[in-house]
């Protein structure tokens, strides 16, 4: 809750596009290092992380949606560990 363009508001926007920045570099080494759809799968797992994150950082309240949506995320996640990330739900056909 900065003023726009005061010192503190372009220090806290900087600190932003670094954390990307960081976040971009970090995201090209994990899809060198491991298959692009097992990538991806565990990408999600990143919205339940910035849940907790709001929650315990910045107080934000989390509801019953939120909730919901983390265990689909989790269940989804924990699936396809569970079956060594086969080809789930491809016919043998077409």
């Amino acid at each position: 809750m900065q003023d726009f363009l005061s010192l503190s508001y372009i220090f806290f926007f900087c600190c932003v596009v670094a954390i990307l920045g960081f976040y971009a570099i970090l995201w090209q080494q994990i899809i060198k290092r491991m298959p692009v759809g097992n990538a991806y799968m565990f990408k999600g797992t990143t919205l339940v992380w910035t849940m907790l994150f709001c929650y315990f950082i910045f107080g934000e309240t989390i509801t019953i949606r939120n909730i919901i949506g983390a265990i689909i995320i989790i269940i989804g996640v924990t699936f396809y560990a569970w079956t060594g990330g086969k080809n789930i739900g491809k016919g043998s056909g077409a």
